[in-house]
């Protein structure tokens, strides 16, 4: 993998570079085909990063670094990388209110104990998780249709803490660092060439069904539900196929779309998760 202007039509190197170091950030978006899209990357990424070419996304890094002129894109595990120094991406006036809101102390860097502090890894597991609640999107849906979502506080610090647990879960599984049960196969032998990608439904059971590739083989035990997730506009489970389309799928390529596909069904049942949690806490809105 290259970086740099040579490899970009702008490289926005002050976004950008941040990655160079372990960091996260979100990807959100103000403008999709169909509805409120985001996500979390810990890699580079160009303009339009969720799907569309007019997703009119953005990004925003936790973390700031000093000196990212230190960093290398060939040199991000390394031990020996010459340590620099970061700052939390989040308004001092942010913290403030949060930290009075919850009664904790807030550090600089990583995680708290969730007791007495807490860390800027943590809000932003509050804020994945709570932008994933089905009932915010729905409830500001037309709000998110033309400005950046906007995060509620609650000063119920349990019900904070619950939700950063659901958030870090969600974001193990965006990142592919961390995945559901996998439950789906890939029982017929073949060329493994992906040249028309198609979903029916179980005679036996129509919430389940098979994705084919071609004509005589397929991913079975794959739910309705987990193939209809659309993200950035493009049903998921299809458009990862679809782009390898005339490619022979490798042993490390099937496993990696069951892993896709397990992390689907886990994001929906964590998404309900976040939901009946919120309830519990008090409901809408947070407080």
């Amino acid at each position: 993998m290259l970086y740099g202007s040579f490899a970009f039509d702008y490289h926005r190197p002050e976004i950008n570079d941040q990655l160079l170091q372990k960091n996260f950030a979100l990807i959100s978006t103000r403008q999709t085909k169909d509805r409120f899209s985001m996500l979390v990357t810990n890699k580079l990424a160009g303009q339009h990063k969720l799907a569309t070419p007019y997703d009119g996304s953005y990004l925003s890094p936790l973390y700031i670094y000093s000196d990212t002129t230190k960093a290398s894109l060939f040199d991000l595990s390394s031990s020996n990388s010459t340590p620099v120094s970061r700052r939390p991406n989040l308004a001092p006036a942010f913290i403030t209110e949060i930290s009075n809101k919850l009664n904790m102390t807030f550090i600089p860097d990583g995680k708290g104990d969730l007791q007495h502090t807490f860390g800027p890894e943590d809000i932003f597991n509050y804020m994945y998780a709570v932008f994933h609640s089905p009932t915010y999107r729905e409830r500001y849906a037309e709000f998110l249709k033309i400005d950046f979502p906007r995060l509620p506080l609650t000063s119920n610090a349990d019900l904070f803490r619950e939700l950063c647990k659901l958030g870090d879960g969600l974001v193990g599984l965006h990142l592919m660092e961390a995945s559901g049960q996998i439950i789906t196969s890939f029982p017929e032998t073949g060329n493994n060439v992906i040249e028309k990608v198609e979903y029916t439904q179980s005679a036996d059971d129509p919430e389940r069904g098979r994705v084919w590739i071609n004509k005589t083989q397929y991913f079975a035990n794959v739910r309705l539900e987990v193939c209809d997730v659309v993200v950035g506009g493009y049903q998921v489970c299809h458009k990862w196929l679809k782009d390898r389309k005339g490619r022979a799928l490798s042993f490390d390529d099937i496993r990696h779309y069951q892993k896709i596909v397990a992390a689907l069904a886990e994001t929906i049942y964590l998404m309900d998760e976040i939901d009946e949690t919120i309830e519990m806490g008090g409901g809408w809105p947070i407080e």
